[in-house]
């Protein structure tokens, strides 16, 4: 079972400007190859390579980075066309479908990079990583994480990937997991624990008592929640100060987190739930409910911006985990 496991870096000033301009390098790079791919007839990684790998060797990268750099720009040009050809960017002849297709894909400077085995390696009981960088190998990188993620990175596998967020790194470690021995529920409607999505309540189980519901997970709580963040920052940017800009800064992405943790709040209760009793998850499934629905206008919102998805894939993860079936 696969997981993904977050650790903050906490690099001296001279590996934190080493890390910094690996990333400017890395996408420079990758903006290259970009510009290629786009017109080039074959995106394959091994297509790519034998036209711009020594360009990129030109560029500052070692033989592994600019692989890590031609995979990463065929990658992203491969979900790109899974994306045009599932309609998610509307009809071939529709306007958002030609802008799509019509540019190279541009990676950020600061955009996320992966690192295989051959450029980073772990030191987990020193709590150290060794990393190529512009500047060579930087060794005894430090990085901090939870007593338990360090449990879990025994178990890494495979590549991690840099990520540069709000003037702080972090690696992104794949772990691959046992999955413990699933539970087989009972061949009828009991055996299952049915969790309904929706507005009023975010997420009720066929077991819960009506009366009984957390207030925190209701449709009027969020709803209260997100109407005061959007007016505070509607007025902040109103006033336009330095000071107002300050505030806004550090308040980005307070709504997600506060998504983030109502949702892992909700999966945890549910899969808590469904283990006491021994029961399988069916989920609901909310694919297309947007054009199949009409709802009141004070209810679009919420339908369109709370993150149901999140919600089920952190409940289908703790389930897995936990040995239980999940059915949508």
């Amino acid at each position: 079972m696969k997981r993904i496991v977050v650790v903050k870096l906490a690099p001296t000033p001279e590996q934190y400007v080493a890390l910094k301009s690996t990333l400017e390098l890395c996408n420079a790079g990758a903006n290259m190859v970009s510009q290629f791919a786009h017109t080039a007839t074959d995106r394959r990684p091994f297509a790519l390579q034998k036209q711009v790998y020594a360009q990129l060797k030109a560029r500052g990268l070692s033989a592994q980075p600019a692989i890590r750099v031609i995979k990463k720009v065929a990658d992203a040009y491969a979900t790109r066309k899974a994306n045009l050809l599932n309609g998610n960017y509307g009809t071939p002849e529709s306007k958002r479908y030609a802008k799509v297709a019509g540019k190279a894909i541009v990676f950020r400077e600061d955009a996320g990079q992966p690192f295989d085995d051959r450029c980073l390696s772990w030191q987990i009981d020193r709590s150290t990583v060794s990393i190529w960088t512009t500047e060579g190998r930087m060794r005894n990188v430090g990085f901090v994480c939870a007593p338990w993620q360090l449990k879990m990175l025994a178990d890494r596998k495979g590549e991690s990937d840099l990520i540069f967020r709000d003037g702080s790194f972090y690696l992104h470690a794949t772990v691959d997991t046992d999955a413990p021995d699933q539970v087989v529920p009972a061949d009828d409607p009991t055996g299952w624990l049915g969790v309904d999505l929706g507005i009023v309540n975010l997420a009720v189980t066929t077991a819960d008592d009506p009366a009984e519901l957390d207030v925190r997970w209701s449709g009027g709580a969020v709803t209260a929640r997100r109407k005061k963040n959007e007016t505070m920052r509607s007025a902040l940017q109103k006033v336009g100060t330095k000071s107002a800009k300050r505030k806004l800064k550090k308040r980005r992405r307070k709504e997600t987190r506060y998504a983030t943790d109502i949702n892992h709040q909700l999966s945890k209760r549910i899969v808590a739930q469904a283990q006491r009793t021994g029961q399988g998850i069916a989920l609901e499934d909310l694919s297309g409910i947007r054009d199949r629905v009409r709802l009141a206008r004070n209810q679009r919102q919420q339908l369109h911006s709370w993150a149901y998805a999140q919600l089920r894939d952190q409940i289908t993860y703790k389930a897995q985990a936990a040995g239980l079936p999940v059915q949508v």
